[in-house]
């Protein structure tokens, strides 16, 4: 803290910056301009491009904890956390311009697996994880990921030296290896045992854009309708009955909409990255009822390469309904001129940190992508492609009747 004060007293910062005019060109605006009602960004955009290097190369002015992070240190439901946030530690960087971005530091090495005794809710969150969504995202061409980029920051000059939060300036430690390290600050397991450490200085990361805020563009947060228990016994009906979707369908807004279309996209990207830890979703209310949903928060995918969790793809396999152009990228994605792993492989190679995966991870992508052909495969002949294969490119309106239910 006393250095920190130094630093911005040599630095004349310790008077009230002037304020900065936001520039019509910036890359994090133009963004934000371009989301539609198609996904987050148009196909090629440049403006994508352009944040993607922005959020690579322009040096941070301030740092902070991120709200999760901030609800720990204040009043929350305690019981809603199941893994302390400790152990998961992200920061807010903001950039010129009004950037900004979460980074979520490097917490597992890339060769390292998941321990199969681990439940899901007690994964690592993994920076890599996080920049290879996006990709994939990308080439499934959802485009429902915020953009996010790797990053190697020094600890101390972007983060301790710019932060005016105190909180985070008081947990910043030099370790017997002379390694600049911090941890989170909450009221238990977060201490110097769950600090993420540079080297000396430098630490890898990952910094995924900022959408709008709420206040700008409003979003909902909706349990998913396949959400996992979060005890270490019980089961939720959708893993005991095979008919639940019966039901999920008889419910607003799954019975009269492409709600449950893009509930079926979002399970098979998870089921690609190996993400069980899907429990809400969030989706812009401009958009409404047949808007996409955001795939945020991967940080637990990419886990285990050696293992595929079919439970994931639960609403494809009970549901047996999948958008036709949904399903015609994946059968150009498993074509071997197209597969998809060397597709990934490509597309990672962009990034600052390549090789963002590991092979046996690129390799468990095929694999799993013919798991889900063969899933649809299933539906087809049991219902026959008609019923199985929606086209997804109309857009039904909701009945008034069942508009009504949102306000009951």
């Amino acid at each position: 803290s006393r250095r920190h004060k130094l630093y911005r007293e040599e630095l004349n910062l310790t008077s009230p910056a002037a304020p900065l005019p936001l520039r019509p060109e910036a890359s994090w605006l133009q963004f934000h301009l371009g989301i539609s009602r198609d996904g987050l960004y148009p196909r090629s955009s440049a403006a994508v491009t352009r944040l993607l290097r922005d959020m690579q190369e322009l040096p941070t002015i301030s740092a902070d904890y991120s709200q999760d992070e901030k609800a720990l240190l204040g009043a929350c439901d305690c019981s809603q956390i199941v893994k302390p946030s400790g152990v998961h530690l992200k920061l807010v960087l903001r950039f010129q311009d009004f950037g900004k971005a979460m980074f979520k530091p490097m917490r597992q090495k890339r060769e390292e697996e998941t321990p199969e005794d681990f439940f899901y809710f007690v994964d690592f969150q993994r920076h890599n994880a996080e920049i290879a969504a996006f990709h994939l995202d990308r080439i499934l061409d959802f485009r429902r990921v915020p953009p996010t980029v790797g990053r190697m920051i020094n600890v101390t000059k972007e983060i301790l030296e710019v932060t005016k939060n105190e909180v985070l300036q008081s947990v910043f430690f030099v370790s017997p290896a002379s390694n600049v390290c911090f941890f989170a600050k909450c009221p238990y397991m977060c201490k110097t045992e769950y600090a993420v450490c540079g080297n000396p200085h430098l630490l890898e990361g990952s910094l995924s854009a900022f959408l709008p805020s709420l206040n700008l563009a409003p979003r909902l947060s909706v349990p998913n309708p396949w959400i996992r228990s979060y005890s270490f016994d019980g089961k939720e009906e959708w893993e005991v009955n095979p008919l639940y979707c019966n039901t999920v369908r008889e419910i607003y807004p799954y019975s009269n909409s492409n709600r449950l279309l893009n509930i079926v996209d979002m399970a098979i990207f998870d089921f690609l990255i190996g993400n069980m830890d899907r429990h809400h979703y969030e989706m812009f209310t401009k958009f409404g009822d047949d808007g996409f949903l955001l795939h945020l928060d991967n940080a637990r995918g990419f886990g285990r390469h050696s293992h595929d969790e079919i439970s994931i793809l639960a609403p494809l396999s009970q549901c047996c309904t999948i958008k036709r152009t949904t399903l015609l990228r994946l059968q150009l994605l498993a074509e071997p001129e197209y597969r998809l792993s060397d597709v990934m492989r490509e597309s990672l190679l962009q990034d600052p940190l390549a090789p963002v995966l590991t092979e046996p991870h690129l390799l468990a992508l095929d694999r799993r992508l013919q798991l889900i052909l063969e899933a649809v495969g299933k539906c087809i002949d049991a219902f026959g492609e008609a019923a199985v294969v929606a086209n997804d490119t109309a857009r039904p309106q909701s009945p008034a009747a069942d508009r009504a239910k949102l306000d009951t």
